[in-house]
């Protein structure tokens, strides 16, 4: 019996969507923030912000890096 996963049927929804999974887990991080009661909400929107840097390669070679801040209602 094939298994699902190995089939290549099993492909995360977030992918499936045409999201990437930073973009998932920003979704899930707000969703989370949103239910919280005061004064936990207040102090987990602070935190909301995210900084990363994303460097693309380009014939083996690494291009200049470029920092992203990705909020998820942007």
């Amino acid at each position: 019996m094939a298994s699902v996963a190995g089939s290549g049927a099993a492909v995360p929804f977030w992918r499936a969507a045409g999201m990437t999974y930073i973009t998932y887990s920003n979704i899930c991080a707000s969703l989370l923030r949103n239910c919280l009661k005061e004064p936990h909400k207040s102090d987990a929107l602070t935190r909301e912000k995210v900084h990363f840097n994303v460097t693309k390669w380009v014939d083996g070679k690494p291009e200049r890096p470029t920092l992203r801040s990705d909020s998820p209602g942007e």
